[in-house]
């Protein structure tokens, strides 16, 4: 099965796990990552997103009406997938997962995820990725699906190991942080090893 990034991206499922459920992204939605965000320093750090400790205490951020119309534009967007992570526990969101950058020809795509604190540790981060990762195969026809996890994130790189993905690679010096160089690593999951080991 085949897709394109109209029929794919524009299609906003919803997805039910025992831990989580994935559902389409909502303009309001931007209070709670702009809150996960400001309460929790990791966030930017792992995201590469700031060059030093003391701006992950302190992250910039944009005003929550700009960030309320990104996320509204998102709800509708035919070039990504934004899923809000919800607890299935407290109902709470506690991050979101995005695949994006459709490659049609080739049927590939990125993914990324952002969970805060209140949702690690648990399993939470894990079943939501392997619940997007399914979907991308199974509904929307990938091939091929990509990430990149910095040095810094071994606990990242387990997730997405324990879920699938491989390491393909290395960004060497790729980010600068605390005056450090962090290397980036590459990884990908491939339709055919996902349908090997039984999906989700």
């Amino acid at each position: 099965m085949t897709a394109d990034s109209t029929e794919g991206f524009s299609a906003k499922p919803t997805l039910v796990g025992e831990l989580v459920t994935l559902r389409p992204i909502r303009a309001e939605d931007a209070d709670a990552i702009d809150r996960i965000i400001r309460q929790d320093p990791e966030v930017a750090r792992l995201t590469g997103s700031v060059h030093s400790s003391a701006e992950a205490a302190d992250p910039p951020t944009m005003p929550i009406e700009r960030m309320r119309e990104i996320y509204g534009e998102w709800a509708v967007a035919d070039d990504r997938l934004v899923l809000a992570v919800v607890d299935n526990a407290s109902d709470d969101v506690v991050g979101e997962v995005v695949l994006a950058g459709w490659d049609e020809d080739n049927r590939a795509c990125w993914f990324r995820t952002l969970i805060g604190a209140a949702g690690r540790g648990r399993g939470l981060g894990t079943e939501a990725t392997r619940l997007v990762v399914d979907h991308g195969f199974r509904a929307l026809g990938l091939h091929r699906i990509t990430l990149e996890v910095y040095d810094f994130k071994p606990r990242a790189r387990y997730v997405y190991e324990k879920v699938g993905f491989v390491h393909e690679g290395v960004g060497r010096e790729a980010l600068l942080f605390d005056g450090e160089w962090v290397d980036v690593h590459f990884m990908a999951v491939l339709e055919s090893d996902w349908v090997r080991a039984g999906g989700a």
